[in-house]
């Protein structure tokens, strides 16, 4: 939801305009450029010999067709061009829940979970980020929709979408922007319902992204009671797994319960959630977990709720991420022409609030030391709440 400051073009080093010899490997790259002939067709390797049976396009029409053979009763069917608030005509190749997946992972807001906060600010490249974090809970979604004969795309959809209203520096955000959104700053509602809008998602889609959160109204479709359990199980695993890989905690402090039931590690714990899940929904008819699994659940999360998320170093992260949304938020609104055109709202608030929830951790504290003239010291380092 935001573009990089203009100002900085200035900043970057000038264009080279002498000749540099081309490398190599780019010359060699360069040399693919057509392709490769077949038999009446081109190929993209010289020595292609995969091959498979002819027949007509398997498109929309054919996968919906399979859809309401394969999927279980309460499955959610897609059908045509999906309920929409903008009506389209349907896609000849994809059902409308493929459609929405593919839009949500070309959308910007997909793109900046790259550069937002999961657990760590600033993280490391071995560290999960908002957008690792969603693909991992798009992995459990589709294997639990896999297991129960749900849709698979509309909960690989919900999953990739979940969140992407989330601000800069992890669920600080929301404690920053409640400031200034009367009715609060929630980032599944939030995310449904103002940064994905321009996607023209379906409403299934939509409340799955919109009521992920526990705390939310119950999602309306199977699917996205799915990536309500889906976000816990990934986030539990591998929040323990990069507060183990950062120091903060180790393998020998988790909980004899956890350890005992679902193992010690991501791989593990995920296996043991998934199935439990799985076993669950195809015995009962409705998304769930035993009570002992369940159990297990709680407690690595209740373990990571005290161990990771509210220890000392990272309440104090809080509070910093905090101070710098709220004070960049408080400078948008008394200068708006420093925001990007489509930010200039008749809501001045409402539009400095969604500008700054889309900018990436980096950029926004770079913003607080270029707009607002604070110092790095001042600003957030390492471990920030990712609950």
């Amino acid at each position: 939801m935001c573009t990089d400051d203009p100002t900085r073009a200035a900043e970057q080093p000038s264009t080279v305009t002498e000749p540099v010899e081309v490398m190599p490997r780019a010359k060699a790259w360069a040399t693919t450029m057509h392709g490769h002939e077949g038999d009446d067709f081109i190929q993209a390797h010289t020595d292609s010999h995969a091959r498979m049976g002819t027949g007509p396009v398997l498109g929309r029409e054919s996968r919906e067709e399979r859809e309401a053979m394969l999927l279980r009763p309460g499955a959610t069917l897609a059908r045509g061009a999906g309920d929409r608030v903008i009506t389209e005509e349907p896609d000849s190749e994809r059902t409308c829940f493929e459609r929405d997946r593919d839009r949500i992972v070309h959308s910007p807001a997909f793109r900046r979970l790259a550069g937002k906060t999961q657990v760590v600010v600033y993280p490391t490249d071995h560290q999960r980020t908002r957008l690792t974090h969603a693909i991992e809970v798009a992995q459990v979604a589709t294997s639990i929709a896999r297991g129960v004969g749900a849709n698979v795309s509309l909960a690989d959809a919900i999953a990739l979408g979940h969140d992407c209203g989330h601000g800069p520096g992890g669920h600080a955000s929301e404690d920053a922007f409640d400031a200034f959104i009367p009715e609060g700053y929630d980032h599944g509602p939030w995310g449904a319902d103002v940064v994905l809008t321009g996607l023209n998602l379906c409403s299934q889609t939509l409340d799955g992204i919109r009521n992920h959160s526990w705390s939310r109204p119950a999602p309306a479709t199977i699917e996205g009671e799915i990536v309500s359990w889906s976000d816990r199980i990934a986030y539990c695993a591998h929040d323990l797994e990069d507060a183990i890989h950062a120091g903060i905690v180790a393998l020998e402090d988790l909980p004899k319960d956890v350890a005992a039931i679902a193992g010690i590690g991501r791989r593990a714990q995920l296996g043991t959630f998934i199935r439990a899940v799985v076993r669950t929904t195809n015995a009962t008819g409705s998304v769930g977990m035993d009570p002992e699994t369940a159990r297990a659940l709680a407690s690595l999360r209740r373990f990571n709720y005290e161990r990771i998320y509210t220890r000392p170093d990272s309440v104090a992260q809080s509070h910093a991420v905090v101070e710098v949304l709220h004070g960049l938020v408080e400078a948008y609104v008394k200068r708006p022409e420093l925001m990007p055109q489509d930010y200039r709202w008749d809501d001045v608030i409402r539009g400095a609030v969604t500008y700054v929830g889309g900018m990436t951790d980096r950029f926004a504290f770079d913003q607080a030391e270029h707009l607002l003239g604070w110092s790095k010291d001042r600003l957030p380092r390492g471990i920030g709440r990712g609950i």
